[in-house]
């Protein structure tokens, strides 16, 4: 059985904790800020974790056991 590839743009958008969980970065921060808060857009910043069943598949395309 040949080795699965790990999808390279899955790789750069996603990261995993030791405990598993499958962290991302939130959308909406690149253009328009202007009009958004100062408090937003730090919030914006932080790392959130995705829900589990779209990181199922996501540690799947990553070659995560």
């Amino acid at each position: 059985m040949p080795k699965s590839k790990t999808r390279k743009s899955i790789l750069k958008r996603f990261r995993i904790t030791k405990k598993g969980k499958v962290m991302r970065l939130q959308g909406f921060r690149r253009h328009l800020n202007e009009k958004k808060s100062a408090k937003r857009k730090r919030r914006l910043t932080k790392a959130i974790t995705t829900k589990k069943i779209y990181a199922k598949k996501i540690k799947k395309a990553l070659g995560v056991k």
